[in-house]
């Protein structure tokens, strides 16, 4: 499109002004070529014809939406006015100072202090690319460090501008983001002393003038090395042209150079009387300018600033006091009086005070130095003359003595500055940062402005050639065709200065003549240039300046005083009198070869710009000028051989006024550093360049539906760009970016705007259009109801009289009967019609739901027997899996038992012949036992008769209880009987379903056949084992028979002992008799698993028929329309009912945790019961001890017999008689001690033991009268042991059988009563199944379950009771320790602390599983009272895991499993200290495992500060995993797909790809606190620990992102926060995803959110700001500026904000007493708490996984 079709009306162009240098107007009407005059409307309304037939066209304006840009390069049109505007517009409006030209930083000095400089900001520019933040020094510092490390190359940061302009401040900065990035890991602090080196160079070189307080009179160029890390490790420094003149003049209201106000300021210090100072306006020097003191600086306190940098780099308190002595000599000097004698000569007085002091300061000769300074040495061919002077030669004598000094000791600091900054490493690459002074042009100019702006011009050349390479490399990378663009190349002017017969050489010519002058000189130049050279010229109305054409402006110079400039000559005879000062520092500035000052030299060579001085040869000495060119030739071999950055710095305003613009000094600014030129030299090609995702993003509108078709973007871009812009000389497709010509982009935009605006227009106009018809109907309708009513109402009127009203009348009479009459004849056909249609209904209705509800019954049947099938065979294969397993066990204890009582039984024999033999002497005490014996016969009869009415009793509760098996058997037959009916019937339906069901019965089958092998095998097992056992015991009585004939044989008075004997094989004979049993029992498992098979068999082809009629009978779709979403899920392809398998898993579920609680129940209650039993057991055996010590007077043969008896009558079980005993327990304590005083003298104890095998509460009282008997009989027979003997073994056999009845009976009831059960389910479900009818069920169930439990541990007492002859061993049991001995600790802490794996810890295991054991361990040197071996484990604990988390300090899952485990050790430590607050929540058990001996509080302190660290280090790990994820995630990434805040970037492009999927989206940052939040709960951290990291994570990502958004005007933008907006809501979900709402992490994201809301709240009315005063409470006044300044429209509906609204919220803000800071400090961490948590976990419990193999290791 050609660029004058763009002057159409609406569009903007800039047109000259004389006061804003260019005026924006507005187009009234399109131009069409050939038009003289351009119709504009200037911006006060004024309307102005333009001329444009002779004149060229205005410059185009760009749009709004381009405006503000952060690159200067991404405006469309590039010219002056541009630049201006978008400068204006970023400094005034958005308080923005720093913008881009392409590679160029433009820095506006804003003449306040701004918050934008601290560290947060360094760290956050630090790693980031250039066009991904706001422009900022710290980014091109970012840059030319970031190029260094990745190319290895040396870089430059070049700094210029006029004064006043802010260099100094911006090299400054430069090089603090260098020293903080870049710290070296050495104690050198060699990045503070390179930052040190600033306040001296600025002390002594410095000065404040009339444009700037605080302006360099001098150039540096700092080259800070870098070794191979790229840390800092030293520096050099150069200076360039010191302004020697400022010394001994200055300006109105300039001062001299700081360093003399400082000294001045601290003149009364104590160590600085010597140099007699006073104040500064004592002094001419220092009062030349009339204003000595600048406001707002401290000069005293910047003294010690400058003393204190002084010793940081190493420069003590004499060589201070040495510079400090010259400098104030320097001021005594310029107070010399001169005195003129005559018009010929001068002198000075040696009384002069100032004279002596400089003397005396320097250790001069005062009579030497005051002849010399009033003459001169003239030497001749022939003689020498010395001359008198006047006084004004005198004085200018006076004053070049004063600037070489200066001069040289200036030299000197920069020279030491050097050694202190010097390295003895090699330096690997390096950063200069140059700050030099810019183009200036004053009302005089001279000598020094016309070096500076030579060097400038050299400077300006390298930049020229520098940017024209760069776009050469841009378009050759996008491979674009390069055409030569014709660019300023300012050769001829540098070679007008410095070439062979140049203005240069010219001076240095007349410098060496000795009658040459100014007037010469100039003369000369005039002859060689004027009419010869375009760039100079002769003024027209001075014959002693000359004009040189700069690249950036005319430049008049005066000539007068070059020539003495240039020589800058002293008289020889003062620095001989110099030479000779006893002030060795002096002396040796005037040394023809100086000696180091310091003891060693440095390895760097100082390349100061000031050489040392020759020898007094006129021919040898080397003038200003001509060092000046060498030392800038060095300058420039440096910058060229390095990548240079550049950095210009604007003067906005003379007034130092802060965000004042000055159109027309910063015009004139931009002019002379080159940003102009940049301008033309990219607007000349293609200055606007997009890459492909943003062109498509940006102008996706203009798209057709074909074009956004396409699957390649770059393909869409390129078609639709064919399309829109008809001529392709105007872009170019580069490999990554679209290269546009000036005007092109706006041309585009207008494109998208008028696009946008058809839009609006058509939805205004629907919008207004549905208004307004729905305005005109809500008219019309009330229009056409008063027309109703008023019609109506004049019908009325007209119509009311008489005769009418009759006829009315009349009419109505016979309307209405008519009427009635049609009605009631339409009335009767209606109502019989609807009579018919109403039975049809009704009978198809009644139909349809009968069917419905008969379709409802049998699915009602089907998932009735489908779910009671499915829990039975669930609840079937448990108890078969439980079965088997009792079976196993039970097999296993009663070989283990029979085992016992084989061995106890030889152990008795033996006993038995021991007593045979040893009894013979009491023979005669047994013939009297047997007289007593004879006496208890009589007794022992009417305890047999007793015995047998027992017996007679227990058979008839037997038949009894025959009885009721019958009748269950009854029941079961006749169950059986009505279940193979309906399973007849049933059969019939099934023969379909069984062919496709056959295949599964199969597996089942051989399974089952599997499983009844494995059965059979284990029986054979079982019973080979058995017989084995019953050759054992037929062994064992043989051997019994043995030795019983021959105690006859040798003993037949032993009788009674005999019988004892007898009672022994008794009971070895009831064995086979419970093997018996044991086989009965198998057989009727046996049947019990083939009834269970044939249920299970024909349930199935139950379920299997039932379906197949629901199949049947039911329509599949009708199904699926009458089912919810929820249950329709649960249907497979096949339309099969899966919900009801689903219901039943349900409930099988239900079940399952209902028998897990239960067990677990049983499980505490059977460890209480053994615990209980435990108590009794000991207290029965203290009541024994008693009897014992009571009864000493008793005879052995006694005591021997009673202690068998009490063997073989030992209690077996206590488990469900606990109650009884211990309500009995002081009853038989009483009885006992009756019996005792009652027996004395006649045995010695009396077996108190009574057996109880009852369960249910029936047969509680037959246990007590039982009980009383064997009280009774116990009583009757003490006289006889035998016949007590007998008496005990006759009820125990009596026992023995009725519980073989019981448990005979007992397992076959069970079975009818579950078949009852099943059966009545079974009807229950016929009938319809509710979930209260369910809920009964199972609890019947669990009562059958517990029945049975309770049937099991009856019959595994029954056998215990026939088997066991004394109370078993008791368990082991742990006391929570591990035994260890101290030479294992090293194994201890290597297998468990530094060679554990966390993923193999976690998996199935105790959170903190190694923190209990290292605590059990401490236990144990607890328990063992060792103070040493306690010391030197937790010492080798704590060393341990400070090891672990130093190797693995960037491992998350290894700090998070340490973490853990250190805060579980500390709170076991706490738990079990004996602390009264520790133990309030801990069990008794676990009250009586506290520490005994030690108070670990000592070590508790060392582990919690421990686990602070371990917390840290964990929560900086995780914060740089997500760091990287953070700004593109929650910032970059666009989460609301649609709403692109896309914009041009200009030069620097943030992306260059078309694909960027692998950019971090939000997703990735929720994986990764997923990741996060899951290890922590895998490893057992605290939830309130966790919490606590939840809540610092989330700080990180809500302050990185807000500082980034602070950073990143482009990002200021209302699509942009509902973008934040939208991203902060994941977080949210994430937090109540995962519970965590408590952790207070989304308060931390308020002011992120906050800041969000901002950028889409409404903001232009007064209560706009008064809301935004309310709402962003979180936010500090600087924020919510900074927000407002950057808020940046993306299209031209959006609006800026205003000015004005800023200042209103601005001054809201003022009463807010917050801190003044931008940034949010991303390092601030939360304080951490460690809540204590009592363990849960007895330790008794733990036991150590082989897997850390730790066996050396014993449980106590």
């Amino acid at each position: 499109m050609a660029l004058a079709e763009l002057y159409t009306q609406y569009n903007s162009v800039w047109i000259p002004d004389n006061e804003e240098v260019w005026q924006s107007a507005e187009i009234t009407k399109n131009y069409k070529t050939g038009d003289h005059v351009l119709h504009l409307l200037l911006e006060d309304g004024t309307e102005l014809n333009y001329p444009v037939d002779p004149a060229p066209l205005p410059p185009l304006r760009n749009p709004d939406i381009l405006v503000g840009e952060n690159d200067l390069t991404a405006l469309s049109y590039l010219h002056e006015p541009a630049v201006l505007h978008n400068l204006r517009v970023r400094f005034v409006e958005s308080k923005l100072i720093y913008t881009y030209s392409g590679i160029i930083l433009v820095a506006m000095n804003p003449y306040k202090q701004l918050p934008i400089y601290g560290d947060a900001i360094i760290h956050a520019y630090s790693g980031q690319n250039m066009g991904d933040m706001d422009p900022h020094i710290f980014a091109v510092a970012e840059e030319a460090y970031k190029q260094m490390a990745r190319n290895n190359r040396n870089q430059s940061v070049i700094v210029s501008g006029e004064s006043g302009a802010g260099k100094t401040v911006s090299a400054r900065y430069a090089m603090r983001y260098f020293a903080t990035v870049s710290k070296s890991n050495s104690n050198a602090h060699v990045e503070d002393k390179v930052l040190a080196s600033n306040p001296i160079t600025e002390a002594v070189g410095n000065a404040k003038t009339t444009r700037n307080d605080n302006s360099s009179r001098f150039g540096k160029y700092t080259e800070i090395s870098f070794d191979q890390t790229h840390q800092i490790i030293g520096a050099n420094m150069r200076t360039y042209l010191l302004e020697k003149s400022r010394v001994v003049f200055q300006s109105e209201n300039e001062r001299n150079y700081h360093i003399f106000y400082q000294l001045c300021a601290s003149a009364l210090q104590p160590e600085f009387k010597h140099l007699k100072l006073g104040h500064a306006e004592e002094f001419n020097y220092t009062r030349m300018g009339g204003n000595t003191v600048i406001e707002g600086v401290d000069d005293r306190a910047d003294m010690m600033e400058t003393q204190k940098t002084f010793t940081l780099l190493g420069l003590k308190e004499d060589f201070q006091m040495d510079v400090f002595k010259i400098l104030a000599a320097i001021l005594h000097l310029g107070n010399v009086q001169m005195t003129a004698v005559g018009d010929e000569k001068s002198s000075v007085s040696l009384e002069d005070k100032h004279l002596n002091i400089f003397c005396e300061l320097l250790d001069l000769d005062n009579d030497k130095v005051a002849q010399w300074l009033c003459h001169r040495k003239i030497i001749t061919t022939s003689e020498t003359v010395i001359k008198p002077m006047t006084k004004l030669q005198a004085l200018n004598a006076r004053d070049a003595l004063a600037k070489k000094i200066y001069s040289h000791l200036f030299d000197f600091i920069v020279e030491r500055i050097n050694k202190a900054l010097h390295f003895s490493g090699k330096q690997h690459t390096f950063i200069g940062v140059l700050d030099i002074y810019g183009f200036e042009t004053f009302d005089v100019n001279s000598f020094e402005q016309f070096c500076i702006n030579y060097a400038n011009e050299k400077l300006q050349q390298q930049f020229n050639q520098h940017v024209f390479k760069l776009e050469q490399e841009e378009y050759m990378k996008e491979d674009i065709p390069w055409t030569l663009i014709d660019f300023y190349d300012n050769q001829p002017v540098i070679d007008l200065i410095e070439a062979k017969m140049g203005i240069l050489e010219l001076l240095d010519e007349e410098c060496l003549l000795p009658h040459g002058t100014d007037e010469n000189w100039l003369q000369k130049l005039y002859n060689n240039y004027i009419n010869k050279n375009p760039f100079f010229q002769k003024p027209k109305m001075s014959n002693t300046s000359f004009i040189i054409q700069h690249f950036a402006d005319k430049v008049e110079y005066k000539s007068e005083g070059f020539l003495e400039k240039n020589r800058d000559t002293v008289y020889e005879v003062l620095i001989d009198i110099l030479k000779n000062s006893k002030f060795h520092l002096c002396a040796n500035f005037f040394q023809d070869h100086p000696v180091p000052i310091s003891p060693f030299r440095s390895a760097i060579t100082v390349k100061s710009a000031k050489t040392v001085v020759k020898p007094p040869n006129k021919q040898f000495r080397t003038t200003v000028g001509n060092k000046f060119r060498s030392s800038l030739y060095l300058l420039m071999e440096t910058l060229n051989a390095t990548t240079p950055h550049y950095v210009r710095c604007i003067k906005p305003n003379d007034q130092k006024l802060p965000f004042e613009f000055d159109s027309k000094r910063v015009v004139q600014q931009l002019r002379a550093c080159g940003v102009l030129e940049t301008i033309r030299i990219s607007s000349q090609s293609y200055p606007s360049r997009w890459t492909y995702i943003e062109f498509f993003s940006r102008y996706s509108i203009l798209m057709t539906q074909h074009e956004l078709s396409l699957s390649d973007k770059k393909k869409i871009c390129k078609t639709v760009l064919q399309r829109l812009i008809q001529d392709p000389n105007q872009y170019q497709f580069g490999r990554t970016k679209i290269f546009f010509r000036a005007g092109q982009v706006a041309y585009l935009e207008k494109l998208r705007s008028d696009k946008l605006r058809q839009a609006c227009i058509v939805i205004q106009k629907n919008v207004r259009s549905w208004h307004q018809r729905k305005k005109f109907l809500r008219i019309k309708q009330a229009a056409v109801t008063i027309q109703q009513y008023f019609r109506g109402q004049r019908a009325v009127r007209q119509a009311i009289t008489a005769t009418a009203l009759k006829q009315a009348w009349a009419a109505i009479v016979i309307q209405k009967h008519c009427r009635g009459y049609i009605v009631r004849k339409l009335c009767q056909l209606i109502c019989v019609a609807a009579i018919t249609i109403q039975a049809y209904v009704r009978g198809f209705l009644a139909r349809k739901k009968f069917q419905k509800m008969l379709k409802e019954h049998k699915a009602v049947i089907l998932q009735k027997h489908a779910r009671a099938w499915l829990a039975r065979r669930r609840f079937q294969n448990i108890r078969r899996f439980v079965l088997n397993i009792q079976l196993s066990y039970r097999v296993q204890r009663l070989q283990k038992k029979l085992e016992d009582q084989n061995k106890e039984n030889h152990g008795l024999l033996e006993r038995l012949t021991h007593l045979a033999s040893t009894h013979a002497s009491d023979l005669d005490s047994i013939q009297k036992l047997e007289l007593e014996l004879e006496k208890l016969v009589t007794q022992k009869r009417t305890s047999e008769e007793k015995g047998k009415k027992y017996k007679e009793d227990t058979e008839q509760k037997l038949s009894k209880l025959e009885k009721q098996n019958a009748e269950l058997q009854e029941q079961k037959t006749f169950l059986e009987q009505k279940l193979q009916e309906e399973t007849e019937e049933m059969k019939d339906k099934m023969d379909d379903l069984t062919k496709q069901l056959f295949t599964n019965v199969q597996q089942e089958e051989r399974q089952r056949i599997i499983l009844e092998k494995k059965f059979q095998n284990e029986k054979q097992d079982y019973e080979k084992e058995i017989e084995s056992l019953k050759g054992e015991i037929k062994t064992l009585e043989e051997e019994k028979i043995k030795l019983q004939d021959q105690i006859q044989e040798e003993h037949i008075i032993q009788d009674g002992l005999k019988l004892e004997v007898g009672h022994l094989q008794k009971q070895a004979k009831m064995i086979p008799e419970l093997q018996k049993e044991i086989e009965l029992l198998q057989t009727q498992k046996m049947d019990v698993e083939k009834q269970v098979q044939s249920q299970k068999q024909e349930m199935r082809e139950k379920v299997s028929e039932v379906a197949q009629q629901f199949f049947e009978s039911y329509d599949v779709e009708d199904v699926r329309s009458r089912l919810s979403t929820e249950d329709l899920e649960h249907l497979n392809e096949d339309g099969e009912l899966w919900f009801a398998y689903e219901g039943l898993k349900k409930a099988t579920r239900v079940l399952e945790s209902q028998f897990q609680s239960q067990k677990e129940n049983y499980e505490k209650e059977i460890e209480a019961l053994n615990f209980k039993v435990e108590h009794l057991s000991q207290e029965i055996i203290h009541l024994q001890k008693l009897f014992r010590e009571e009864n000493d007077i008793n005879d052995s043969i006694r005591l021997e017999v009673s202690r068998l008896t009490s063997e073989n009558m030992m209690i077996p079980d206590f488990k469900q008689q606990i109650s009884e005993l211990q309500k009995q327990k002081v009853d038989l304590e009483q009885r006992l001690r009756e019996q005792a005083a009652k027996m004395k003298g006649k045995m010695e104890e009396m077996p108190n033991q009574v057996h109880h095998s009852l369960s249910e509460k029936g047969q509680r009282r037959t246990l007590e009268d039982q009980t009383e008997t064997h009280t009774k009989e116990e009583e009757k027979q003490i006289a006889t042991i035998q016949e007590i003997q007998k008496t005990i073994n006759h009820l125990k056999e009596q026992h023995e059988i009725e519980d073989k009845v019981k448990s005979k009976i007992k397992p076959e009831a069970f079975n009818l009563t579950l078949e009852n059960i099943v059966r009545n389910d079974i009807r229950g479900y016929t009938v319809g199944t509710k979930p209260e009818d369910l809920e009964e069920e199972l609890d019947m169930k669990d009562r059958v379950i517990k029945k049975l439990q309770d049937q099991i541990k009856t019959l595994t007492k029954t056998i215990e009771k026939a088997n066991e002859t004394h109370v078993p061993a008791v368990s082991k049991e742990y006391i929570g320790m591990m035994e260890y001995v101290k030479e294992d600790e090293a194994r201890i802490i290597k297998n468990l602390i530094l060679d554990l794996k966390p993923r193999g810890v976690v998996v199935n295991m105790i959170p903190g599983l190694p923190a209990y054991i290292l605590f059990m361990c401490v236990r144990y040197a607890d328990y063992v009272n060792d103070d040493d071996m306690l010391k030197s484990f937790m010492s080798i604990t704590t060393n341990g895991i400070k090891q672990v988390i130093k190797e693995h300090a960037e491992d998350f899952e290894m700090l998070s499993f340490w973490l853990s485990n250190t805060y579980h050790f500390l709170n076991c430590l706490k738990q079990y200290s004996g602390e009264e607050e520790f133990m309030k929540q801990n069990t008794p058990r676990q009250n009586m495992n506290c520490l005994k001996h030690f108070d670990l509080s000592e070590y508790r302190q060392i582990l919690s500060d421990l686990a602070i660290r371990i917390y840290h280090q964990f929560i900086l790990v995780m914060e740089n995993n997500i760091q990287p994820m953070i700004v593109p995630g929650m910032l970059e990434y666009e989460s609301l797909q649609g709403i692109s805040g896309m914009k041009p970037t200009g030069f620097r492009k943030r992306s260059s790809s078309i694909d960027d999927t692998d950019t971090y989206t939000m997703t990735s940052i929720l994986q990764q606190l997923s990741y996060f939040y899951s290890t922590m709960c895998q490893n057992g951290l605290d939830t309130e620990l966790l919490k606590q990291a939840v809540k610092q994570l989330f700080f990180l990502i809500g302050a990185a992102t807000l500082n980034s958004l602070f950073l990143r005007k482009d990002m200021c933008s209302c699509r942009k926060g509902m973008q934040i907006r939208c991203n902060i809501s994941y977080l949210e979900e994430w937090l109540k995803e995962k519970n965590l709402q408590s952790s207070s992490a989304k308060e931390t994201l308020e002011p992120l959110s906050q800041a969000a809301w901002l950028l889409q709240v409404k903001k232009i009315t007064d209560e706009d700001a008064k809301e935004i005063y309310e709402r962003c409470t979180s936010l500090s006044a600087v924020q919510i500026v900074k927000i407002l300044n950057s808020y940046t429209p993306i299209d031209d509906f959006e609006k800026r904000v205003s000015p004005s609204f800023v200042r209103k919220v601005q001054a809201m803000l003022n009463n807010r007493e917050d801190i003044p800071q931008l940034m949010l400090d991303t390092k601030y961490l939360f304080q951490v708490t460690f809540p204590y948590t009592p363990s849960p976990y007895a330790l008794e419990i733990i036991q150590i996984p082989s897997s850390f193999k730790l066996g050396f290791l014993t449980r106590v």
